[in-house]
């Protein structure tokens, strides 16, 4: 059975790029244009891993890790930051907020893959 990936980005040609990375590698992938987008989709579904941008409208990605990490379904479901943000500051709060990993775009998507294959819960 696929695994299930959530890609959360206001980008919409973003979310096609990782998408199409993400399907060519066997996983299934819910889609949603910011923070508060994607917490009205996780409705208890199994979400093995989250890759979030950081600044989106409604909900920035940071406090959709907080507000991720708060729900009991998802307490234990990976975040993973893909973001054009390199401040430390902003590193060291998603880091505190729970997120495990952070790729800046521009990004090649092996490098994605690679980091999903490493993340991804069982």
């Amino acid at each position: 059975m696929p695994k299930t990936i959530m890609i959360v980005d206001d980008s919409a040609s973003l979310r096609q790029v990782v998408c199409i990375a993400l399907r060519g590698a066997g996983y299934e992938v819910l889609e949603a244009r910011d923070g508060q987008d994607a917490l009205g989709k996780l409705t208890g579904q199994k979400v093995h891993l989250i890759v979030s941008d950081v600044n989106m409208p409604h909900l920035d990605g940071i406090g959709l890790v907080k507000a991720v990490k708060a729900l009991p379904a998802y307490r234990f479901t990976p975040v993973v930051m893909l973001t054009t943000e390199s401040q430390a500051e902003k590193k060291a709060q998603a880091q505190a907020a729970g997120a495990k990993a952070w790729v800046l775009k521009p990004f090649h998507p092996t490098q994605l893959l690679t980091v999903v294959q490493k993340l991804v819960l069982p």
